[in-house]
Parts: structure tokens; sequence; C-alpha cells
């Protein structure tokens, strides 16, 4: 998948405005026409409904001026700012919508809603500028999604703050960050031999915002060849911007393969796996890890890879308090990027509401040659198959934010850089860890260190202070003989206890 392609919304189409006059939404929400009404259970009931029936695909049909736009043609289609959904009503949110064309074709239903009513939101070419495409004579295309703006950054500027655009796909920004990687509303079949199967929201139904409450409520309506499902997000964008999310799944069919809170995310290379990466930049990547806080209260952090070959990874667990994608190195010269400024793309942290019994955080880590695709997914799946006929219901908190949220007890691996060991034949890490009860370990202190590898051999284990950081340095060498990957974890505990993150990495030949 190419990231510019799914992912492209904000990094050339995202506007500022400043809140001011009211607009002529004028025919794209016709008044009284479909008005139905709508509660809380309305979306869930639509979702239940449709997985009765067998799947049909939303229409693609598009007028010839629209069906075969070019990447460069389709971002020429901008909404005018001027004509955004409450403005100039002194509201905290206001909404804009995407066009359909070039990937986009599905067309998404939109609804706005107000005082228990739902209202459809019309169509009407005059809403878009069109550059020196034609302008479509179409007057019923529909939409492929939305985004939605507040004064996030400025008081007085609505900046982008979430969009909702392909298949399941969305995106947020806390305060101070640009876009990077991405969530959606459910994974089927990733990473499987006979191919995936991507689930599409149909419909939104956006609540009109209320003056003085920084939230926003979205119901959407998900559906695929294997379920339909419901999910309800309540957004509030921050320092750290939060999503609520409700979903409930209700399966057409057994669904032995169903991902929950999927996140997709980009990594190509960093300092612990350049390999061949021939770059003027230290580090390319828009997460560098997946972090875990297990049921049992293990803290647990994976760096990512580009592998040669796709590696699925499979991280066994009961009630997980927490998993996600991360972007820990926040400096500029990790990166050295004037213009993809990947030390300001957000971490996504998945916060698990509620118990979700026993199942795997599970990590695919596709190849990838450049920066330009998306090439990392990690999701909870639960032990068993979600079943035909069933009903399922998953509620989490997804924080878009710099650093997980709370003070973890234990230190955090802040750095891991690897390469050719001294003796031939081994291969040398070498870890940072600070903060936490690191910092308390007295000035005579000697924490164990235990490393540990599936394959081959770790000669060379050392824990030491490193006095440029304050924190602790942790060196090894993995000699793999003739193992073509290797299972590496490393902790690091004083008095039996962990003192600091477990690191859990995969090397490959």
């Amino acid at each position: 998948m190419h990231r510019r392609d799914a992912l492209f919304a904000a990094l050339s189409l995202s506007t500022v405005f400043i809140a001011g006059e009211a607009n002529h939404f004028s025919d794209a929400r016709a008044a009284g026409a479909e008005e139905a009404p709508f509660d809380a259970n309305t979306v869930r009931e639509k979702a239940r409904t449709l997985a009765q029936q067998s799947y049909k695909a939303p229409s693609e049909e598009l007028p010839p001026e629209l069906s075969d736009l070019t990447y460069d043609q389709y971002r020429d289609i901008r909404f005018r700012p001027d004509q955004a959904l409450w403005r100039g009503q002194d509201l905290p949110f206001q909404m804009q919508l995407f066009h359909r064309g070039f990937l986009y074709k599905p067309r998404v239903e939109m609804h706005e809603v107000a005082d228990g009513v739902a209202r459809p939101i019309r169509y009407n070419p005059d809403l878009f500028t069109f550059q020196n495409l034609p302008r479509p004579s179409a007057t019923d295309l529909g939409f492929a999604g939305f985004r939605l703006h507040a004064p996030i950054n400025r008081p007085d500027y609505f900046d982008e703050v979430c969009a909702f655009l392909g298949a399941s796909y969305f995106r947020a920004v806390a305060k101070g960050q640009i876009y990077g990687l991405s969530a959606r509303g459910l994974a089927i079949n990733t990473g499987d031999p006979k191919g995936e199967e991507f689930p599409l929201f149909r419909g939104f139904w956006v609540e009109r915002p209320r003056q003085g409450v920084n939230a926003a409520t979205v119901h959407a309506l998900l559906d695929s060849p294997s379920c339909a499902a419901a999910f309800r997000f309540a957004i509030r964008p921050g320092a750290s911007t939060v999503f609520d999310v409700e979903s409930t799944v209700f399966p057409r069919t057994d669904m032995a393969t169903a991902g929950i809170a999927p996140l997709t995310s980009m990594f190509w290379f960093s300092p612990l796996n350049r390999a061949g990466k021939d770059d003027w930049r230290p580090a390319v990547h828009d997460s560098d890890g997946l972090l875990m806080a297990s049921g049992r209260g293990e803290r647990i952090w994976r760096p990512l890879n580009n592998p040669r070959d796709l590696q699925l990874s499979a991280f066994g667990d009961v009630n997980p308090r927490g998993f996600g994608l991360m972007q820990r190195r926040r400096g500029f010269d990790s990166y050295e990027d004037l213009e993809a400024r990947y030390e300001k793309r957000p971490s996504l942290w998945v916060e698990p509401i509620g118990d979700w019994g026993e199942g795997a955080v599970h990590l695919v880590e596709i190849p990838t040659t450049s920066e330009i695709h998306d090439n990392i997914v990690a999701f909870w799946r639960p032990k068993d198959p979600l079943r035909a006929k069933g009903e399922y219901r998953y509620t989490y908190r997804l924080h878009w934010c710099d650093e997980a949220p709370g003070t973890p007890e234990v230190g955090r691996v802040v750095d891991a850089r690897s390469g050719n060991s001294y003796t031939q034949g081994g291969r040398l890490f070498v870890l940072d860890v600070h903060g936490g009860l690191l910092d308390k370990l007295g000035p005579e202190a000697k924490p164990e260190l235990d490393v540990t590898t599936n394959q081959g051999e770790i000669r060379n284990p050392v824990a030491q202070r490193n006095p440029e950081t304050g924190g602790w340095r942790i060196s090894f060498e993995l000699f793999p003989g003739n193992a073509r990957a290797a299972e590496l974890r490393a902790a690091l505990k004083a008095g039996g206890e962990p003192v600091a993150e477990t690191f859990l990495y995969r090397w490959t030949a």
C-alpha cells in the first residue's frame, strides 16, 4: 500500500483558517429531506440488520471526468474552507468533506445529527474548487470522507485535527504534531497469503458540536464481506488527542483472523537496522517501536524492523493494559529532515477498556524499499474466532500523543543501535535505558542483566551507568552461527524485579 495514496490528505490538502463569517452551505443540506430519528443505538441496529444480508459493495460509479483521475489531479480538488460546516457559528469544530475520485471512489453517506434527528449532507460541486479540472455536472455524487478542524494550536485558528478517508482508515494529530501513522476500524486477514480484506466505512453520522464543549462525536457504519460493525468515536483534541471508541462487530462468517484496534505505520530504517540503506538521514520512520503493557504488568519494547521477507509476530496476553506504535525519537537531529519532520509524527496508544480476554498483540512487518509505503501493522487478535451471527463489543481509548499516557515505574529504552562486533561472526547491540526505577538505584548498585536468544549464542552482556545521560547502557554480542533469524530478549532487574522495559527484537540475517 502506498502511503501517499492512502494517507495523503493532510500532506497537501490540509488548510488552516481563521474563524470568521458564516458560510453558505446552501444546497449541501436539503432541509427536511430524508430526516430520520437518531439515538445512540441507531447505527448499531443498522449494522445488525446489514450483517443479516449478503454483502453488496458500495457504488464506485463516477462521471467520466472523475473516474480516472491521477494522484495530482485529485489533489487539485479542494474543499472551500469558507463552506465548512458550522463555520461562523461560534462552535468548537468545523467539518470539511472529501470529494470522490482517484482511489477514493466508493460513495460514503454523510449525515449531520442535531436534536435527535439525522439529516443527509447533500453533495454540491460549489463546495469545491477544481483547478484545471472540469466542474462535475452531476449533482448527487456524494462524498469520500471528511475531516474535522479545531483551534488546537491557537485559539483563533482552526487546524485539521483528524481525517476519515479510504476504507476504514482514519488519522489524527495532537497539539504541535503533523500527520503520521493511521488507525483503522477493523483488520481482516492481514498478512494472510490469500490476501487481506479491507472493510469500508459506508456512512458517518456526525453530531453537531456543542458550544463550549471540546469534544466531537462521530458514528460510523462499517461493512465488508465478512462482517458489519458500528463505531462511536468521541474525539477530544488537545496536548494529546483522545478518541474514546465503542465498537460492535456482527460477523457474517466465522472470523478467525480479525484484528481489533489496528494501527498502520511506516518504518524504513533506524540506527538499529540500516543495512543496505544508502540514505543521508540517520533514520526514517513514522514509528520506531511497538510498546506493550501486558495484563501481568510487564512493559515490553519491541523495536520495529524492515525485514528482507514478510515477518509475523504474536505476543500472547490476557486482558492487555495497552499497546501502541510509538515514535520515541523526538529530536530533529534524529532525522535531519526539514520536509518530512518525522520528529513531529504522533505515537498512537491503544488503551483497552474492560476485559478483552485471551489473545495476542500481532505485529506485521512488510519489506519496503522506501518511505512511501506503509509496511507496519499492529492489532489485537482474540484467541477464539468471532463467530457468524454473533455480537462482539470492544471499547478502547486511542491516544494520539508523544508518549504513552501515565508514568511507568520502569525505565524506558530510549535508544538501540547495532553493528558488527569486534569478533568475526558476531553482532553487537547497544541499548540506552533511563528513567523510572533506574533513577532510584544507588551509586553502588549492580543490576542483573539477563539476555537470551533462541538461536545462536549471547556473549559479553554488560550493564553500566552512562554518565552522559544519567541512565544505563546495556551491550551484548549475538553470535548466530548458521541461524538466519534469532529472537532476542534483554531484561534488567534489581532484586529479581524489572527496573527497565523488557527489550525484544528479531534479528534477521
